[in-house]
C-alpha cells in the first residue's frame, strides 16, 4: 500500500506524463488489462484517460485495471487515473519512504 508521501511524489511525477490507453464504450476488457501490465513493467507510471462514452464509473474502471494488472491507483481526477506500479527489470522511481 502506498503512503500519502509517496502518493504526493507520484502525483507530481505523473503531472507531466500523457495518458497512452483510453477505455471507451467497450470497457475494461482482458486484452486492455494486459497491455497496461505491459506498460506498467517498462515506464511504472502511466495514465489512463476515461472516454465520455464509457459506460462505467470511474472508480470500478480504477479498481478493475488495478486488480488485473496487480498495480496501485494513485489517483482517479476527472476522467484519468494514474496508476503505478514498481518494475522487475526497469526499475526507474525511487520512492520515498
Amino acid at each position: 500500500m502506498l503512503t500519502g508521501k509517496q502518493r504526493r511524489f507520484l502525483r507530481s511525477e505523473a503531472h507531466h506524463l500523457k495518458p497512452i490507453f483510453q477505455v471507451g464504450k467497450g470497457g475494461v476488457n482482458e486484452n486492455l488489462v494486459k497491455q497496461v501490465a505491459d506498460a506498467l513493467e517498462a515506464r511504472e507510471l502511466i495514465k489512463v484517460s476515461i472516454l465520455q462514452n464509457c459506460d462505467m464509473d470511474r472508480e470500478e474502471v480504477a479498481e478493475l485495471i488495478s486488480q488485473g494488472s496487480g498495480a496501485h491507483v494513485v489517483q482517479v481526477i476527472g476522467n484519468t487515473i494514474i496508476l503505478y506500479k514498481q518494475s522487475v527489470n526497469n526499475k526507474k522511481l525511487e520512492l520515498p519512504s
